[in-house]
């Protein structure tokens, strides 16, 4: 499923447009990387904080690595 079906998904089940599903993660993003931890460095990302898309990216495939055991507890990324 690409983003934008997941966007629209988001909007139509809570009320809201997919501009403002958009503007919340990227709020949430920013309030992250205000005082980023360990992991929030990891994240592959173009600029100083990444985009809605970049963080979804990583977290997807820390996800994937995650169902075949690959993730561990250790300060790696």
């Amino acid at each position: 499923m690409n983003l934008k079906k997941v966007y629209k998904k988001i909007a139509r089940t809570h009320g809201v447009s997919v501009t403002e599903i958009a503007q919340e993660i990227q709020t949430a993003i920013d309030a992250a990387y205000t005082n980023p931890a360990f992991h929030a460095k990891c994240v592959y990302r173009k600029g100083d904080k990444p985009t809605p898309e970049e963080f979804l990216a990583h977290i997807t495939r820390r996800a994937l690595a995650g169902t075949n055991g690959l993730l561990t507890h250790h300060k790696t990324c």
